[in-house]
């Protein structure tokens, strides 16, 4: 079995603990040995930063934290240790094709699915239930939140964050670290560093 970590401490990191608790009932692959975070009381954290970045032997990192930006910077800090893989961790419920190109350091939460001709990049989240449709592209660091539905040829560009029970109509792009509030329904393009929400989704600021 495999050494993994999960970077994170709160409720999505816990979550993230049992997707993989749920692959290993079917196929034992990982080895849990803990937490990363800077709370050293708790007695499951293994370590901070430092532990992933002098880690001397092969390990596997999750990072389960639902910031993109946040996410990104450890990404970057730890890909300097040639040691550390990312894995995709896909949860067995999910339904998908074999026409999906995976980056690295994906993880896909319970009840997803997957269609076909779909290309994503790398450290996004996909959380529990949601849709992606064909021919969709995310690209990194992107964080969908429960019960998003993609429709197909939607293009969700790197940073962006997608709030909860969101609909977004096909054939759109939403552009580089937007956020999109929850349960809105995208229909018209969205551009980049901008705040959207409602139905139909409006932008009502820019960052």
């Amino acid at each position: 079995m495999k050494k993994l970590v999960i970077v994170g401490n709160g409720g999505f990191a816990k979550e993230v603990e049992w997707l993989v608790e749920r692959i290993n009932m079917i196929s034992p692959t990982w080895d849990f040995i803990g937490f990363i975070d800077k709370d050293s009381n708790n007695p499951r954290v293994v370590g901070d930063d430092e532990f992933i970045t002098n880690y001397n032997q092969e390990l596997n990192v999750a990072i389960a934290i639902g910031s993109s930006s946040i996410r990104e910077k450890i990404y970057s800090a730890y890909k300097e240790n040639a040691n550390i893989c990312f894995p995709n961790l896909i949860d067995p419920s999910v339904l998908l094709s074999d026409k999906i190109s995976f980056g690295e350091g994906n993880i896909v939460c319970a009840g997803s699915i997957l269609t076909v001709d779909i290309v994503i990049g790398n450290c996004n989240i996909i959380n529990l239930d949601c849709t992606i449709g064909h021919d969709a592209i995310i690209r990194d660091f992107v964080t969908i939140n429960p019960s998003v539905n993609v429709s197909g040829n939607t293009t969700i560009e790197s940073g962006v964050n997608i709030g909860t029970g969101t609909q977004i109509i096909q054939g759109l792009t939403i552009g580089n670290n937007s956020i999109v509030g929850a349960g809105a329904v995208v229909s018209r393009e969205l551009p980049s560093n901008c705040t959207a929400v409602g139905i139909p989704a409006k932008v009502i600021k820019y960052h």
